[in-house]
């Protein structure tokens, strides 16, 4: 039988060490607790994050290996470049938190259900409204078609969901975001648990124990959040020649 810990409700900045999750499943951890900002902010800058089905308890991870962009190196390809030229779609930060975040939770090929509940929409609304969480949008004519969302601690980024409702729109996001990460000083986007896609957009695997030393640098260090309020609009063709949004204000 799997005896987890169970998380006190009334001390959000408490969590078992991550390096005591277990193995099977990898990387679970504890369980219970709540979504509020305060535990939200503190499992991600000691490497947790929440993950769990609407109708289950809470489930707080830290899988090892831990999966990672690295910012210098995810560019757009060859392929993205080819794909997206003469697009006339525009990209946005801050604009539509919550719709990235329904779109990501909509139903997709061969899945059954979501773990981007109403109430993890509520959670992560409130972390964006404390200037926590953010977005990237790709939009065409006016219409939603990419966008990517996570949560922003000290210089780390904790990339949490993407989607795309035309080909290449959550690559485009997701491009101008690392463009944008790496002007601030962010090494690294934590994409927590590898799989195919993630993979072929250029995602690493690492051990837990490096991803947890790397991070304890960067959550502790100083970033202004007010830069990401008031970021300009960017052309498809501006993020394919590597142009960030603070180049463009």
């Amino acid at each position: 039988m799997i005896r987890l810990p169970l998380l006190d409700e009334h001390t959000p900045d408490h969590f078992p060490d991550p390096r005591t999750a277990l193995v099977e499943p990898n990387g679970l951890l504890a369980f219970g607790g709540d979504l509020s900002p305060q535990r939200l902010l503190f499992a991600y800058r000691h490497g947790i994050f929440p993950w769990f089905n609407e109708g289950e308890p809470i489930l707080w991870w830290s899988p090892d290996p831990r999966c990672v962009f690295d910012t210098e190196q995810l560019r757009p390809n060859r392929s993205l470049r080819r794909a997206l030229a003469g697009k006339t779609w525009q990209i946005t930060v801050n604009r539509a938190f919550q719709q990235v975040m329904q779109a990501c939770a909509a139903p997709r090929s061969g899945q059954v259900g979501t773990w981007i509940s109403p109430a993890m929409i509520e959670a992560y609304a409130a972390l964006h409204a404390q200037g926590h969480a953010h977005s990237v949008e790709v939009w065409e004519a006016g219409r939603l078609i990419g966008g990517i969302y996570g949560v922003a601690a000290g210089r780390l980024f904790c990339g949490e969901s993407m989607f795309s409702a035309c080909s290449g729109g959550s690559k485009l996001a997701l491009c101008a975001l690392a463009t944008q990460l790496r002007r601030w000083g962010f090494p690294l986007i934590d994409a927590q648990v590898s799989n195919p896609h993630l993979a072929g957009l250029g995602a690493m695997d690492i051990p837990r124990n490096v991803f947890l030393r790397s991070i304890h640098t960067l959550v502790s260090a100083p970033f202004d959040a007010r830069q990401w309020h008031g970021l300009p609009t960017l052309a498809a063709a501006q993020v394919l020649a590597g142009t960030c949004f603070t180049d463009a204000a």
